[in-house]
This record gives C-alpha cells, sequence and structure tokens, in this order.
C-alpha cells in the first residue's frame, strides 16, 4: 500500500464528535499471517476510545430527529461498557442524562470510567439468560418505561446501529483498501458492525468473505456454520457473543464463522501488543485469532481485514493482569498436583504484596488499601516471620490514649501475628480445612521458603476451574 509523503490534517474542530470515524488502518507484519496480508483498522482511535462511538453518534441522531429523543431527556441503555461510554460522550455533549445497566462481569476501567464521565450506572447480573427481568437488555427497558423522558436505545434492534457501519465503516475500509477486500473479520455484540459493513461492500460489488469471530460459549457460530445454536457457556472475553441473534444482526450475509476460545483471544492480543506495540482490548483478540486462522488456512495470497475495537488500556486489570488471568484458569503455570496449584500470586514471582517488621502500620495499611487485600505477609530477610491483617490494625488503635498519628507510625512488628498457621506446599487440600474453620489464611511454605497465600476463595476457585 502506498504511504503519503506528507501527513493529511484536518483543521481544528470545536466538537469531538467531529472526529469520530475516519480511523487510520495498519498492516501486521511482525505476526505470521500465512500467505495474507492482514490489516487491523484502528478503531481506538475515536474520541471514546472505540467503535461504539460511530453508533452512539447514529442512534442518538435518528432518535432525535424522530421524536424518541427531546431535550432534558435520558438515555438509558443495556451495555457491555463501550457503547456506554459512546453514548455518555456523545448524550452528555448533547445536554441529555445518561443511565447505563452494566453486567457485573465487565471490567472495573470500563465501569470507573463511566462514572467519572457523569453516567448513573446500574450492575446487574451476568449469568442469568436473554428474558430474565435481571438480563441487562431487560432491566434497562424496564428503567426506560419508568423514567419520564426516557428513550431506551435499544442497540440490539437499533436500525440506525448498522446504518452507521453503512455509511461511514464500510465505505472507509473500502476506500483504504483501495477496493480490494477478499475477507473482513468482525464480532457479533449488537450485530451492527458485521452486518453494516457486510452490506455496504456488497453493495459496492465487493467479493469479499465475512467471517464472525465468535467466543466458545456464544451460540452464534454455530448458527453460521450448521444452523443450529453453539454450546452455550461462558467466557471472559466482553462485548462479543450472544445466547441469541440480535435483531440487528443479518445472519445470512455471514460466510463463516471460527469459535475462539478465552485462551486464544487472550494469548493473541498479548502477542499484538509485543509484537506489533498494539494495545488492544478482548474482543479485538477474538477478532484478529479469527482473522489468522483464515489467513493461514489460504494458499494464495489474499487481504483480510479486522478491527481493534477498542484500547486494551480498559483492560489492564484483567486480560493483562497474569494473576487474574491464573484465576480463571487461563495463566500459562502448569499444574504440578501441590498446593502451588492453588496460589495464583506467588511470592518468588514479585506477585504477593508484603510488609517489613519495621515498616509503619500506615504504610502497611495503606498497602492493603490500594492492593483490595485484607491481610499482608510479613518478610524480614526473605524469610516469613508474621502476617499482618486488618482486626490486628483494629487492636493497636484500641490499646492506649496516644493520638493516632503516633498509633499509625507504630512497626508493623508490634501489631503483626507470630504464630503462624502454615503448611507444606505438598500437604493435601483438606490441610487447608481446619485453618479456614478457624477463620484464618494458610500461609504456604516449601521447607523454610514461603510460597503464597491460600484464602477460602482460593479453594472453591480451584475447585470449580478443575471439576
Amino acid at each position: 500500500m502506498s504511504i503519503a509523503s506528507k501527513p493529511v490534517l484536518s483543521a481544528p474542530t470545536g466538537s469531538l464528535l467531529d472526529l469520530i470515524g475516519l480511523t487510520p488502518m495498519v498492516e501486521v507484519t511482525k505476526i505470521d499471517t500465512g500467505p495474507c496480508r492482514l490489516f487491523l483498522k484502528l478503531e481506538a482511535q475515536n474520541p471514546g476510545g472505540s467503535i461504539k462511538d460511530r453508533i452512539a453518534l447514529s442512534m442518538i441522531e435518528a432518535a432525535e430527529a424522530e421524536g424518541w429523543l427531546k431535550p432534558g431527556g435520558t438515555i438509558v441503555e443495556a451495555t457491555a461498557g463501550n457503547t456506554g461510554l459512546a453514548l455518555t460522550l456523545v448524550g452528555q455533549a448533547k445536554g441529555y442524562k445518561v443511565l447505563l445497566v452494566i453486567p457485573d462481569k465487565m471490567s472495573k476501567e470500563k465501569i470507573q470510567h463511566l462514572r467519572a464521565m457523569g453516567a448513573d450506572v446500574r450492575l446487574t447480573r451476568s449469568d442469568v439468560p436473554h428474558g430474565h427481568p435481571d438480563y441487562y437488555t431487560d432491566m434497562a427497558e424496564r428503567l426506560a418505561q419508568q423514567i419520564p423522558g426516557g428513550w431506551f436505545v435499544n442497540q440490539f434492534a437499533n436500525h440506525a446501529n448498522s446504518a452507521a457501519h453503512v455509511k461511514t465503516t464500510g465505505p472507509e475500509i473500502w476506500e483504504q483498501m483501495g477496493h480490494d477486500v477478499d475477507a473482513f473479520v468482525a464480532g457479533i455484540g449488537s450485530g451492527g458492525t458485521i452486518t453494516g459493513v457486510a452490506q455496504y461492500l456488497k453493495s459496492a460489488g465487493a467479493r469479499t468473505q465475512i467471517v464472525l469471530a465468535d467466543p466458545v460459549g456464544s451460540v452464534l457460530a454455530g448458527i453460521v456454520n450448521d444452523g443450529v445454536p453453539g454450546p452455550e457457556g461462558s467466557y471472559t472475553v466482553e462485548g462479543i457473543g450472544q445466547n441469541f441473534v440480535p435483531d440487528t444482526a443479518d445472519i445470512t450475509l455471514i460466510d463463516k464463522a471460527y469459535s475462539i476460545p478465552d485462551a486464544e483471544a487472550i494469548a493473541t492480543v498479548r502477542d499484538l501488543l509485543l509484537k506489533e506495540g498494539i494495545l488492544a482490548g478482548s474482543s479485538s483478540g477474538t477478532l484478529i485469532a479469527a482473522a489468522l486462522r483464515w489467513c493461514r488456512e489460504q494458499t494464495e495470497p489474499k487481504r483480510c481485514v479486522t478491527f481493534v475495537c477498542d484500547t486494551g488500556a480498559k483492560y489492564l486489570s484483567k486480560v493483562y493482569n497474569d494473576a487474574w488471568l491464573a484465576d480463571q484458569g487461563l495463566g500459562d503455570d502448569p499444574i504440578v498436583g501441590n498446593l502451588s496449584d492453588l496460589i495464583t500470586r506467588k511470592y518468588a514471582n514479585g506477585d504477593v504484596v508484603v510488609a517489613g517488621p519495621e515498616d509503619s502500620l500506615d504504610s502497611a495499611f495503606k498497602r492493603m488499601r490500594s492492593n483490595d487485600v485484607s491481610q499482608l505477609p510479613v518478610i524480614q530477610d526473605g524469610r516469613l516471620v508474621g502476617i499482618l491483617d486488618e482486626s490486628d490494625i483494629v487492636h493497636i488503635m484500641n490499646t492506649d490514649e496516644i493520638t493516632r498519628k503516633e498509633r499509625f507510625a507504630k512497626p508493623v512488628s508490634s501489631a503483626m501475628t507470630r504464630d503462624l498457621d502454615t503448611v507444606q506446599v505438598t500437604e493435601p487440600l483438606d490441610a487447608l480445612i481446619p485453618l479456614f474453620d478457624r477463620d484464618r489464611v494458610a500461609l504456604v511454605l516449601d521447607g523454610e521458603t514461603f510460597v503464597g497465600l491460600i484464602a477460602r476463595v482460593d479453594l472453591i476457585n480451584h475447585l470449580s476451574l478443575n471439576r
């Protein structure tokens, strides 16, 4: 592809909304793409950080034109996060309130981002099916009916969703690729992206193969490939995959589907960062993994396009967090058959937050708060000498009449527990139960070397992942 000799720059604008769309395209050059060339459209470059900016603007403007959304109204939507961010960006720029219903499996970065932008965020269960009163779309529709001036966006059945991609995304891809696209890969969340782009490419006379990237656990790949829903299950990837076909999705436009396991999606997106320098979100991992499968299956050179749907900065606590991946059973550590299999944060790897006996209680408590833990192993000269938990600090706070400042200045050694509940890493799971019965955490040693902590939740998580 030709490269412009000079950058093409736009004049300053008075609104972020003017910057939605016209996102750049980059070719993958350091990952094996077989005989093909793979191009990524960087939708994270939208002002709201994702491809959903396009549909938010389209759906809100359509609702205004049709009289559904009036001045002072409230935009209500069910969203996995990115549509909510986009609706909040566009809605607040236009003077509307925004209420969002979000499944509780979404990353905390997205939720914090939404609340910081002023959205009213309501969390709901992610373990219930479509039709259940706590399912996020059902709850959002109910709330919209209860709020005066409320408008339920319903991205899953909103014609302006796919229309945004017919109008903008499809033409941009066609132009950027010089009218030469052999395959286009996308997922289905609401269905608007793959439907709208496919509609445009077919209307432009393209012979592009439309490929669905679907998480394992979503039923959609089965419907595309076999005409029947695939096995339903859980998955950690956010924003794509469904247990039903959204009204916005035109399945008949799709030629082929790949079911991508979480582990493959996450490995792909992390490889993308390491080799290409692109920080992408979890759904992008699913899309790119499917695109790579398609590319490597080809026997002659072809050109494939997919998206970086959003930035990986929204998933630092998940996809790019080794401890979280281990908690989900997606880590790289091999199963060794002893208690270390239950420890996702190992001291030898620097994953355990610890204190020293001479540290102040103030610094220890702040360490607990910033890392969201309730106890700290106390390490001196590389050896475990105690443990400090919140109750130990509370006890010190009530022992004498000195000032709070002086109490918090006391050393950890003055409050820590020295009578330790240790187990050897080679002991059986049953050795943990007596400790948990006494409301203790297990301090695991390998000889005299500290390995890590095991709490009740670690045992439950291990049993759940290894049924």
